[in-house]
């Protein structure tokens, strides 16, 4: 079974999704022990913060916006992967 997989790393952050979520396309992004979870649809967005520091979730969203399209192809490949286990 896949789980977790991790999409990119960047600077001190890590963004990956986990196996059996919601369907709806989104990105986690782990911090220091932290975690905030981004939607990718129908825009980039803040869907909640677990200990992020404020300042660090505007870096994190540009990045997000910056491989949005990447992350997008990625959880289509692992949710269809996931559908099939």
């Amino acid at each position: 079974m896949i789980m977790s997989p991790v999409f990119r790393r960047e600077s001190e952050y890590t963004f990956k999704i986990y196996s059996n979520e919601e369907e709806r396309m989104h990105i986690h992004v782990i911090c220091g022990g932290h975690e905030a979870k981004y939607w990718l649809e129908p825009r980039v967005e803040l869907a909640k913060n677990t200990g992020i520091p404020e300042h660090k979730l505007s870096e994190i969203k540009k990045i997000v916006e910056k491989y949005a399209d990447s992350f997008k192809e990625q959880f289509r490949q692992h949710i269809g992967k996931r559908i099939d286990d």
